[in-house]
């Protein structure tokens, strides 16, 4: 392959390590993605802080979601770092069902835990997200920081939106999001951004087993 250098603001700069050239490692990601995941079977994503320790009780919640899970015949798909993502392999792996981490490269360098049994590297979120998504018969949303909040709402976007079909949406732990869901209910619905309809698109509990329940419910209203 020839390269191809010009002149941008008064500086040489290589070709190949331009916008254009993206575009073919963005699309290795998506190929390698859609390959590694298309034969995994029916799987739950779980999201959730990369900044509890194990001996938090978010985090003995989130392995205890993830065993039931599995146990059901889920594969449990996370981001593939430590704390809660790290449970929810963990959940998985005690289990002995598929246990995939999609982890990411970011600047203070997320290590993969120890848990996962297919592990997939990513350079673009975006990328990642759609990953999540694809693949996943529900949502299963953890107490976490802005990269959970950021699945919960675009996965509630895609659904409000009809982007995608809906399916359950399940945000654990009542004490940790019910701030959220009073903002919800006292200012963004009475303000008219969401409908009250809008609210019922996830479900809120603090039940590993009611987790499994929403799920299996949902899917068995779905065959008939």
């Amino acid at each position: 392959m020839t390269k191809v250098a010009y002149e941008m603001n008064g500086s040489r700069r290589d070709f190949i390590n331009e916008d254009p050239w993206r575009i073919f490692r963005i699309m290795s990601e998506f190929v390698d993605g859609f390959e590694a995941l298309s034969a995994m079977g029916k799987a739950v994503s779980i999201f959730g802080s990369a900044r509890l320790p194990a001996d938090h009780r978010y985090y003995k919640l989130t392995e205890e979601v993830a065993y039931l899970l599995a146990k059901e015949g889920y594969a449990i798909v996370t981001g593939g770092g430590p704390g809660l993502m790290e449970a929810g392999n963990r959940g998985a792996r005690r289990a002995r069902g598929h246990s995939i981490g999609l982890n990411i490269h970011i600047p203070m360098e997320q290590k993969p835990n120890p848990y996962i049994d297919t592990l997939i590297d990513f350079r673009y979120f975006f990328v990642r997200k759609v990953m999540f998504v694809k693949y996943a018969k529900a949502f299963v949303i953890m107490p976490g920081g802005y990269g959970t909040l950021d699945e919960f709402s675009e996965a509630l976007n895609l659904i409000q939106t009809m982007r995608i079909p809906d399916f359950p949406i399940i945000a654990v732990g009542t004490e940790y999001w019910k701030g959220l869901i009073e903002w919800f209910n006292k200012t963004v619905v009475p303000s008219g951004c969401v409908s009250r309809e809008d609210l019922e698109i996830f479900r809120v509990t603090d039940s590993p087993r009611e987790v499994v329940s929403i799920i299996r419910e949902f899917y068995k209203k779905r065959r008939k």
